[in-house]
């Protein structure tokens, strides 16, 4: 099992550093890290694709700092894809960070960004650099003072206003990185928490999956007792406890056993569920689920997976899934598949989104996928909340989240 202490990329604050070419992001990131991350050189463009890169900024703590390609680089169709590319990371972006030269002055260039982060609600906060080579910057702070965003002159090369620049982020990061935790509202300091991790072959030998180690971690966090079996242990590990488990919470794909073996008057849900909650707007997965009801043999079903894995011979998404929708509607149905940073050009062709549980996404990219879906007209659910649809229990899988279940009842009903 890894580290508890070791911070997932998902779990970290997503920083983004943009402006134009030769402003002199790439030495602001190396003076933010103290250390040589990104490549400086007085040649423009030399950053040509984001570069995300995990570290710790003290006192901000874990983050992942993304260096952009300059916003202004549209001299050739390659650099117009730079800029797209550059104009993507907003989507997971938790708070960004313009540069603009102080010697060049402002443009539209830096409007167009201003606007972007403001469209999306991103915190922004401006830097003004090479403040050794022009201290008059006035200008552009007036500019940031109109705007209402902050405003912080630097000089990367000499280090000056790096601390000031911190504690600003610090300051302004609070707001925007407010997750919810996974598992610790539902549960109080002394309560018992079954957690059925079945050994996915998927999981590097010796290990536990992301979202099963997350929500151990949470559960110690919030000084609960936790107790980890797999499904074939359950209900003797039930049996032997002193006391009743406030809560069971189980690999998705162990549903219909779990369910079976757990007493009607302990919560019981999934991993994947929780995750669904902990990463994006679960009401509205849940609400996506009953798309399924809706189903007709032919249609065409996106799996989306939020990275890369190697595939195993009952692979979930490519196996697993197919079959049971199939089952569940009657018939067979068209499935395309996704994974990484995009969903396909053609998502609108698509009648359901599957997405996997998100544990490698942060939560504001997992809310734009569902917002992208959301604004292509097609309804989107996860893994797990789709398992507690297809195995008959959904009831129960929501019974810990009122809102959800309530959203749930309402769409089943209609």
């Amino acid at each position: 099992m890894p580290e508890l202490d070791k911070t997932p990329s998902g779990e970290r604050l997503h920083i983004s550093i943009f402006g134009r070419r030769n402003s002199g992001k790439s030495s602001l990131i190396n003076a933010l890290t103290n250390q040589q991350v990104a490549i400086v050189s007085e040649v423009a463009g030399t950053t040509t694709d984001p570069v995300a890169k995990a570290m710790e900024i003290l006192p901000l703590g874990p983050v992942v700092i993304t260096d952009t390609a300059g916003i202004d680089d549209l001299d050739s169709n390659l650099g117009k894809l730079r800029v797209q590319s550059t104009l993507r990371v907003l989507e997971k972006t938790d708070l960004a960070v313009l540069v603009v030269d102080a010697e060049q002055g402002k443009d539209s260039w830096e409007d167009e960004i201003a606007d972007l982060t403001s469209e999306r609600q991103i915190p922004l906060i401006v830097v003004v650099n090479k403040t050794d080579l022009r201290s008059d910057v006035s200008g552009i702070r007036e500019w940031a003072a109109k705007r209402k965003l902050s405003f912080i002159p630097v000089s990367a090369t000499e280090r000056t206003g790096i601390e000031e620049l911190k504690r600003e982020m610090m300051r302004v990061a609070p707001s925007t990185f407010a997750e919810p935790t996974i598992i610790g509202d539902l549960i109080s300091a002394g309560d018992i928490v079954v957690l059925v991790v079945p050994i996915d072959s998927a999981a590097p030998k010796g290990r536990l999956i992301l979202p099963q180690v997350m929500t151990l971690r949470d559960v110690l966090d919030h000084d609960a007792y936790a107790v980890v079996v797999k499904e074939s242990e359950l209900a003797e590990s039930l049996r032997s406890l002193a006391r009743k488990p406030r809560i069971v919470v189980t690999d998705s794909q162990a549903f219909e056993r779990v369910n079976a073996d757990t007493p009607p008057d302990v919560w019981m849900t999934g991993f994947s569920i929780l995750m669904a909650r902990y990463k994006g707007d679960l009401a509205e997965l849940v609400a996506g689920a009953a798309a399924i009801g809706n189903l007709k043999p032919g249609d065409k079903v996106l799996i989306a997976e939020g990275c890369t894995h190697h595939r195993q011979k009952d692979d979930i998404g490519s196996v697993k899934i197919p079959r049971w929708l199939g089952r569940t509607i009657g018939g067979e149905l068209q499935f395309g598949y996704s994974s990484g940073k995009e969903f396909p050009p053609d998502l609108a062709t698509y009648k359901l989104v599957v997405h996997c549980g998100g544990c490698m996404l942060n939560r504001r990219e997992m809310l734009y996928r569902q917002q992208v879906a959301r604004e292509a007209g097609v309804p989107m659910t996860n893994y797990g909340v789709l398992i507690a649809y297809v195995h008959g229990i959904m009831d129960r899988a929501l019974e810990p989240f009122p809102d959800a279940k309530r959203v749930w009842e309402e769409r089943a009903n209609s």
